[in-house]
């Protein structure tokens, strides 16, 4: 494939179309493969606590290797190489995925782990080439339509994979055959196509490498007494929001008894939430500042996640589905400005001269602290596995007393309890960042009401419909400051 310092724009028009078809494949094979599906993979083989913890850290932790990456990327300097080798292998763990229900029951879940870190470490090195491949091809000149494009095809296609995935477990007609097992044959496919279009897609010849190593650049960032404080806010808001919510769909399966698809369609509530309502997180956090979309967004999520620890309460009853909906939709709201003013404050509060380390450094804190707490989340619901807190309440009068519970929950709802009184302390972690154009809670939320209900009612008419288009290229800029912190982490090239 052609190299060159200066591709031509039709080079450039051709890399864009086929990376639009590389997201496609690629998000299908995500849909397939992980998250919820991985969940109820390792339930079905009989993972306890620690092991989904386990699973769920794997990724995140496997950023770090973004530091092989770096040191990969600047001696090969042939990054589309990189990525396509580290890629496929990735896609030959999720292929043995399929074989793991063959093996003998003693040591399927051993293998589970051992190939989740076959596919996520080379999927991570594969990010750094990548990022800074894309960073070099993609011309700042229409690059808010190219990124709508590529929400689009993969916000799409990743929700509706979710949902065939979870409805292909529950509905699974062919006895003798494992429905996992052809899911991750699917995926590996869909993997192999992506890999495939991205083989395709030009690459310029890197710029001359930096003279400065990596760690000398590294110290800067935690030197900062100001950029410091948001480090502490990303550890703590990664730790705290990671340190129960892999096991929500343990929750929702084991404990509920809810079935994979109906999971899969809460996961999908709130990914959608979080899509749609990142541009109106985007036009508050211009017309007042991040902190302030922070202080009106954390409060709502730790709170959604407060309300899941009374979801198994019975007098709720039958109306505890349609409020898992509700809470998966204002989280995923919530999440959507958290995501954005946590992306955006990184980009602002880093010295321009320096954004590359500085960003590196937001990505390896977030990714040390949320991967450490799945782990930390995993180890203490098996140590409180037998354990349950109630609370009692009596009632006393002439002819006797009696007794109810108010509530009682077990471990998942100790959890839940327990990230919720974490996300306290990220509310004060956040309140230390210095940022101007503050503003009330109450504020952003009323102006997000608004706005919402604006973004509604533009919708009733044909030119509502017709606005959809540009608003979509205005979220993808939004998008473009959740990616940049992905990219400060790849390194002298970005």
């Amino acid at each position: 494939m052609k190299r060159d310092l200066h591709l031509s724009v039709e080079d450039i028009e051709r890399g864009k179309n086929v990376l639009v078809k590389d997201t496609a494949w690629a998000s299908l094979t995500g849909a397939l493969q992980g998250g919820v599906i991985m969940v109820g993979f390792a339930l079905s083989l009989g993972a306890g606590p620690f092991v989904v913890g386990l699973l769920a850290s794997i990724p995140l932790i496997a950023q770090l290797s973004q530091l092989i990456g770096v040191t990969i990327v600047e001696h090969v300097r042939r990054r589309r190489r990189i990525a396509v080798i580290a890629l496929t292998l990735a896609r030959v763990g999720i292929l043995a995925l399929a074989f793991i229900p063959l093996l003998s029951a003693s040591i399927q879940v051993s293998v589970l782990v051992a190939v989740q870190l076959l596919i996520a470490v080379p999927s991570s090195i594969a990010g750094c080439a990548l990022n800074s491949w894309m960073h070099q091809l993609i011309p700042r000149e229409g690059m808010g339509a190219f990124f709508a494009r590529m929400l689009f095809w993969s916000t799409t296609i990743a929700c509706l994979g979710s949902l065939a995935a979870g409805f292909s477990v529950d509905n699974w007609p062919f006895e003798g055959a494992n429905a996992y097992s052809f899911l991750f044959a699917l995926a590996a496919i869909a993997g192999f196509m992506s890999v495939w279009y991205l083989f395709h897609v030009p690459e310029p010849v890197m710029p001359a490498p930096v003279s400065h190593g990596f760690l000398s650049r590294m110290k800067p960032p935690f030197a900062d007494r100001s950029f410091r404080k948001l480090l502490l806010l990303m550890g703590a808001w990664n730790f705290a929001s990671n340190l129960a919510m892999p096991f929500l769909a343990v929750y929702l399966m084991t404990q509920l008894g809810y079935s994979l698809g109906t999971v899969t369609t809460l996961w999908v509530t709130s990914q959608l939430a979080n899509a749609l309502t990142l541009y109106l997180w985007g036009r508050l956090s211009d017309r007042f500042s991040n902190k302030a979309v922070l202080g009106g967004a954390l409060p709502i999520y730790f709170g959604c996640i407060a309300c899941l620890v009374f979801a198994s309460h019975p007098a709720l009853g039958a109306v505890v589905l349609p409020g898992l909906y509700v809470v998966h939709l204002i989280m995923g709201m919530a999440a959507g400005g958290i995501s954005l003013a946590t992306a955006n404050l990184g980009l602002k509060l880093a010295p321009r001269e320096q954004g590359t380390a500085y960003l590196a450094s937001v990505s390896l804190v977030g990714a040390t602290a949320g991967g450490l707490a799945p782990i930390v989340g995993g180890a203490l619901a098996e140590w409180v596995s037998s354990t349950k807190f109630s609370v009692l309440a009596y009632w006393v009068t002439a002819q006797g007393s009696n007794e109810f519970t108010v509530f009682m929950f077990a471990r998942w709802e100790m959890l839940f309890a327990l990230s919720a009184l974490l996300g306290l302390y990220v509310l004060h972690a956040m309140s230390k960042i210095e940022e101007a154009g503050q503003s009330s809670e109450r504020a952003i939320i009323q102006e997000f009401a608004l706005e919402a209900m604006r973004t509604v009612n533009n919708l009733s008419s044909i030119g509502g419909v017709t606005g959809i288009v540009s608003t979509l290229g205005r979220l993808a800029d939004r998008r473009r400051g959740l990616r940049g912190l992905e990219r400060g982490s790849t390194g002298p090239a970005s």
